[in-house]
């Protein structure tokens, strides 16, 4: 059964929101035979990478940059899955109070160096999410889980 990691820090309400519309998309009617699997940044290891055959990374942009756990999350799955993960699917999806081009560029260059391939384009929110945002995350969620699905 392919397995989606979501891999989150979610240090507010607003980003909360987010991973919870991501899971509900993921797990979605007519998306069948995927396991979905949260992991808060700062727990996620190598393992869990190893484990799933795409993923979905969640942050706020911090000062210009992805969340510290999500760095933290990083650096230490890099080098443990470096050559094992290449080719696999991810999205993200982040929140900034005014900006999350750093944010956006931070992830981008690291899965880069990771081989990993871009299943979706990114959901950048700026400012409080609205409906159509939060129905955003959900189709991430479900684009993502049911592409595993057909490939799986």
């Amino acid at each position: 059964m392919p397995r989606l990691l979501v891999v989150h820090h979610t240090s507010s309400p607003t980003v909360h929101a987010m991973v919870e519309q991501v899971r509900a998309g993921a797990g979605a009617e007519g998306i069948e035979g995927v396991e979905v699997v949260l992991r808060p940044a700062l727990s996620a290891g190598a393992s869990d990478v190893l484990d799933a055959d795409g993923y979905l990374l969640g942050t706020p942009a911090n000062i210009g940059y992805m969340s510290g756990a999500l760095k933290h999350f990083f650096d230490q799955i890099y080098y443990p899955c470096l050559e094992a993960t290449r080719r696999r699917p991810y999205g993200c999806f982040i929140h900034g109070n005014s900006d999350t081009t750093g944010a956006l560029r931070s992830i981008e260059t690291i899965v880069a160096g990771l081989g990993w391939r871009q299943a979706q384009h990114p959901l950048l929110v700026v400012g409080p999410p609205g409906r159509k945002d939060l129905q955003a995350c959900f189709e991430l969620g479900a684009a993502l889980a049911a592409e595993l699905a057909m490939n799986g």
